[in-house]
């Protein structure tokens, strides 16, 4: 059993899908789960979940395309709490569409939330965890960012910027003794595929090895174990989580 007893681990996307599984995974280890997310109603009913059985949390609202909200939240989070154990970046959003009809604003928003999100958190809550000289970061990726999406062309690229982000900060921060890496997912059953029309669901399905799509728990399983002590050896590295959809050469 992997145990995150007397951890903080801070967590953006806490609202729904994955971050709320993943948060609820690491406050059952038993780890004090700091949970974050622009929808504030959503993340406060997470942590309330996480309270109900026994766990313990706190909410905060977080517009990660904001860099000064991310800044006053980490020194407000490290005034109370000080260095984070884990950090786990999971906000993200994508609609899929042809890339030539993709607004500039459109292209923007996707950058800025999916990528650029990302690395101001980590900028923002690292200081203390070097001063520390441990924890661990996780990123959530995608496996469009390793080998392309039909209809998410900006969105694979933000995260690919993601995964290679992941690994040359995880070159840097080794020297703190602090571990980064990301977790990849493949087609998950969330409300971002929900919006995908029925045969473009189908058709996915039956492309994966295993017959069916990811649940948000198998992301948050990935996650869980990068952000725990079994991976203190473990850093710069991206892990797939797609039922066999991609598979390393």
């Amino acid at each position: 059993m992997i145990s995150l007893t007397r951890k903080q681990m801070f967590i953006t996307g806490a609202a729904s899908g994955i971050g709320a599984a993943t948060a609820k995974l690491l406050a059952e280890a038993g780890a004090f789960v700091i949970a974050s997310d622009v929808n504030g109603e959503g993340c406060t009913a997470t942590v309330e979940a996480i309270r109900a059985v026994g766990g313990q949390a706190e909410a905060h609202v977080l517009d990660v395309c904001d860099p000064d909200a991310i800044n006053d939240l980490a020194v407000l989070i490290t005034a109370k709490h000080g260095a984070m154990d884990g950090v786990i970046n999971v906000a993200g959003w994508d609609k899929a569409m042809p890339f030539m009809d993709n607004s500039p604003e459109f292209i923007e928003q996707i950058v800025q939330l999916n990528y650029l999100g990302q690395v101001r958190v980590c900028k923002a809550f690292l200081p203390p965890m070097i001063q520390a000289g441990k924890g661990s970061i996780v990123n959530v990726a995608s496996d469009a960012g390793r080998v392309g999406s039909l209809g998410e062309t900006v969105y694979a690229g933000a995260k690919g910027g993601v995964i290679a982000f992941s690994k040359s900060l995880a070159r840097e921060m080794a020297r703190h003794g602090i571990t980064v890496n990301s977790v990849a997912p493949g087609p998950t059953d969330t409300a971002l595929l929900a919006d995908q029309p029925e045969r473009i669901r189908e058709g996915l399905k039956r492309a994966i090895p295993l017959r069916r799509f990811a649940r948000p728990e198998d992301i948050a399983d990935a996650v869980l174990f990068f952000a725990s002590p079994r991976a203190s050896y473990i850093t710069g590295q991206v892990l797939s989580v797609s039922g066999g959809l991609t598979m390393n050469g």
